[in-house]
This record gives C-alpha cells, sequence and structure tokens, in this order.
C-alpha cells in the first residue's frame, strides 16, 4: 500500500506526473491529493492487482531505509581542536556512530550565539578539514542564528558562531548549518536502490504521524552503510527515533510503481 498525498504529487511535478494517474487497489489517497490531480486535468486510473504486477517496476521492491536522528553536533578541524582544548589535543572515542570511522567524542562545546547559549554540544570526530557546526531551526532560534539548509561540507555564505572551549575559545567567520535530509549508502547499495550519489528518494514514514519526506539526497561512498540522517525538528515532527524504518516510495520526484508494504 502507498499513501499518496498532495505533498507526494507535488513532489513529483518537477519530472512530470503521469496522465493517467495509476493508482491500486490497496493504495490511499487524500482528498486533497484528488482535487490536486483534477485541478490539473489529470485522471485516476484505478488498476487491479493483476495489471499492478504487469506494470510493476523493478525497483519498487519493498525498500526500506534505517533511520538515524542527529543531535546539534559539532565537526572540528585539527586547529580548532588545539585551540579549544590545547596543543596537540586529540579527540577521544566515547562511541562509534553508524557510519565506519566516525565517532562522538567525549568532548563538547558551548555554542555563543547573538543572543543566547548553548551548553554541552558534542564534537563528532575525527576532525575534519574545515570546522562545521549543524544545528536545528529550534536551535537557531535560541542562538539568534539562522543558518541555510545545506549538505555536509557546503558552508560557502553560511552564518558563524563562537565555540568555547575549556582552553580558548573560535571565531568561526562561517560553517553554521541546518543539515539536509540525507541517506548514505554504499555502491552496492545504491545499485540495488537504482539510484546514484546526487539522486534524490522520496520516503514515507508509517504510524500515527505518517511524513512523506519528498526529497532527500541520496550520498553514495564505499565508506557509508545505509542510513537516512534527520535532524531532532524532523524526528520529532514525524514521530521518529533512531532505529525506525522509513519506507521508499520514490525517487528524483516520481513515484515507484508497483510498491507494496
Amino acid at each position: 500500500m502507498a499513501l499518496i498525498t498532495e505533498t507526494t504529487l507535488r513532489a513529483m511535478l518537477r519530472g512530470g506526473i503521469p496522465n493517467p494517474y495509476p493508482i491500486h487497489e490497496d493504495d490511499k489517497i487524500t482528498p486533497a491529493a484528488i482535487d490536486f490531480l483534477k485541478g490539473r486535468g489529470i485522471q485516476l486510473k484505478p488498476l487491479k492487482v493483476t495489471e499492478s504486477n504487469e506494470e510493476s517496476d523493478s525497483s519498487a521492491a519493498e525498500l526500506v531505509v534505517p533511520v538515524g536522528v542527529s543531535n546539534r553536533h559539532v565537526h572540528l578541524s585539527p586547529e580548532d581542536v588545539e585551540v579549544l582544548f590545547g596543543t596537540g589535543y586529540e579527540l577521544t572515542p566515547l562511541r562509534n556512530l553508524s557510519q565506519p570511522g566516525q565517532f562522538a567524542a567525549q568532548e563538547q562545546v558551548t555554542l555563543l550565539g547573538p543572543q543566547g547559549l548553548i551548553h554541552g554540544v558534542r564534537i563528532l570526530g575525527p576532525a575534519r578539514g574545515a570546522s562545521q557546526v549543524e544545528i536545528s531551526r529550534t536551535d537557531g532560534f535560541r542562538l539568534g542564528v539562522h543558518p541555510p539548509v545545506r549538505l555536509s561540507g557546503l558552508i560557502d555564505g553560511t552564518p558563524g558562531i563562537t565555540l568555547i572551549g575549556p582552553k580558548g575559545c573560535v571565531v568561526l567567520q562561517q560553517g553554521v548549518i541546518v543539515a539536509k535530509c540525507h541517506v548514505h549508502m554504499s555502491p552496492d547499495e545504491a545499485a540495488a536502490f537504482g539510484v546514484e550519489n546526487g539522486d534524490s528518494l522520496i520516503l514515507q514514514t508509517t504510524g500515527e504521524r505518517p511524513i512523506i519526506f519528498p526529497e532527500v539526497a541520496v550520498r553514495v561512498s564505499p565508506n557509508f552503510v545505509l542510513d537516512f540522517h534527520i535532524d531532532l525538528d524532523e524526528a520529532n515532527a514525524a514521530n521518529l527515533k533512531t532505529g525506525d524504518k522509513v519506507w521508499v516510495t520514490g525517487k528524483n520526484g516520481k513515484l515507484l510503481s508497483g510498491l507494496r508494504r
């Protein structure tokens, strides 16, 4: 069964919505979605189970992705580690993260913005080329900083912030972002999902508060394992926690035909 909402359909506009629009016997379509199609002169085409099987896309298998909820955190350059914690200092692993080689460090810093402080912000290691701070939209209101939604590493033109550590302070001129939701996957997993690095997925939650994520960036690397990363605001809105599963309902703005669950 697929839940078809107006949000789902709007995400398909870029790639084009088929006319007539196929709908399977056990699919659920909201009244707003029906009105959306009617307003564009698109008719519904009910399909029986046999027709659904014939028109199924091979990529429309039951594809699920585990969820990883990411709270506010900081990535530091080696130089900034030393300023904040002392010359020659190295981050101390506290626990491993879902991606191989990545860890949450024991060390924490304070974020100082124009309107407030947030204490005890975890550093993620290992150290990287440029320091970066990832916060939620809610954190931004608290700090008085309003960063754009960006993929990690795309920090040109973003706001700065002050980091306070036990040995010193670092004033970042840029580097604060709200992380764009994304899926990590290995090349083999990408092949199974029928996507490439830079593609996007449509993901759907289940439960009492189902949510559609219409444009989730795909990031592929031999160093990645399958994981859907969202921030705390997104997780709370969708009633998700780390370890939950979401369903793949489409890719690159188009719904997968023949999806079943």
